[in-house]
């Protein structure tokens, strides 16, 4: 499992380490591309834009929540990263600074293009570990209706 705060990094190596900074294997494995990345959510359309120095550069479909448990509108920021989560939150999930909310993975990619999750943006795995290896810590997103 890896961790990533805004600071401590946790590392699976033949024993689990907490460390206050990266070393070189975190940085070669995870380190965001330079720039400062926003996303940009989309409820209504059901999509994630990422912009890189104000640049749009990408966007990926997404589920949200259920009319019952809706995804939060606001800007938040992300707060926390992690590696292999638990099977239903796929293989990655970036916490928002809205408590109990984040952007995660799936077990369910038949859930993304709708409202099914409760309160959660979900991600195709693939997609959420792409975004993940460029999204930082402190990123922004914007939720929107």
């Amino acid at each position: 499992m890896f961790i990533v705060s805004p600071d401590k990094f946790l590392l699976e190596k033949s024993k689990s380490t907490l460390i206050d900074t990266p070393d070189e294997y975190a940085v070669a494995a995870f380190a965001p591309k330079p720039g400062l990345v926003t996303l940009n959510v989309s409820l209504g359309a059901k999509t994630l834009s990422a912009m890189r120095n104000g640049k749009f550069f990408k966007v990926y479909p997404i589920a949200v929540g259920k009319p019952a448990t809706p995804t939060p509108t606001g800007t938040f920021k992300i707060i926390n990263k992690q590696v292999n989560p638990g099977e239903v939150y796929g293989t990655r999930w970036m916490g928002l600074s809205k408590k109990g909310f984040g952007i995660h993975g799936t077990n369910d990619p038949g859930s993304i293009g709708k409202a099914a999750s409760h309160g959660c943006i979900r991600m195709n795995n693939k997609d959420i570990e792409e975004l993940f290896a460029y999204t930082n810590v402190y990123s922004t997103v914007n939720i929107l209706p």
